[in-house]
């Protein structure tokens, strides 16, 4: 991703937060996984992986890709446990609902092992289109193509951004992705291989997330 976008992109964060924060409540916000959230590898992704919900300090933005092809902004953020666990208490509880509501919807459509991501179409220019199939996960050497994708806001199906406007859906995809390796995510040529970054960080908030459960834990037995 060239460097001159990165300003544009990061400034629509807040857009897409408060349409997140708005959709929060279309579905459940316990701790449980929601349906293609299922068993998963060791890792990143896996459940030997799992720590508590509430502990995690994360932003959404420090484990989300993102990219740009023409005009055209993508954020692409992972939602399986292991990854929104480490995300901060708020935001843990928009996405885990977000997955919970999606993934009942998916079912149908897609195996419950499938692995889910949120995405958001962002653009700054007049009528763009998008084409939503074409959002591709590179990883362990494989390609995976959506299996189903069900749209979160109500203006996705007509693949047309006006300026300024977001489109969010949540996008299965087969559940061989492994988050504990490194991954690519493409669209049309444009291409993000930042989550090895992301993955050390997230072993970082991990090892703190652990951290403050034993210090809670001694405080308790004090």
């Amino acid at each position: 991703m060239s460097t001159p976008y990165w300003g544009r992109v990061s400034g629509t964060r807040a857009a897409i937060g408060a349409i997140l924060v708005l959709l929060g409540g279309c579905g459940g916000t316990g701790a449980g996984a929601g349906a293609g959230q299922t068993a998963a590898p060791a890792g990143p992704g896996g459940a030997n992986a799992l720590v508590p919900p509430g502990y995690g300090t994360l932003t959404q933005s420090e484990f989300t890709l993102e990219l740009v092809s023409g005009d055209l902004q993508i954020q692409i953020t992972p939602l399986a446990e292991s990854v929104i666990r480490l995300a901060a208490p708020d935001t843990y509880q928009r996405l885990a609902g977000l997955s919970a509501s999606a993934g009942s919807t998916l079912r149908s459509r897609a195996p419950p092992e499938s692995s889910l991501f949120l995405v958001s179409m962002f653009s700054r220019a007049p009528t763009i289109t998008y084409e939503p199939e074409n959002l591709h996960i590179l990883n362990s050497g494989l390609r995976y193509r959506p299996i189903a994708i069900q749209a979160i806001t109500p203006g996705w199906g007509g693949q047309r951004l006006r300026q300024e406007e977001t489109q969010i859906a949540v996008y299965a995809f087969d559940m061989g992705i492994d988050l504990e390796i490194g991954l690519t995510v493409e669209y049309e040529g444009a291409r993000d291989t930042s989550w090895d970054r992301i993955l050390h960080e997230l072993e970082l908030e991990r090892a703190r997330v652990r951290g403050r459960i034993g210090s809670r834990e001694v405080s308790v037995r004090d």
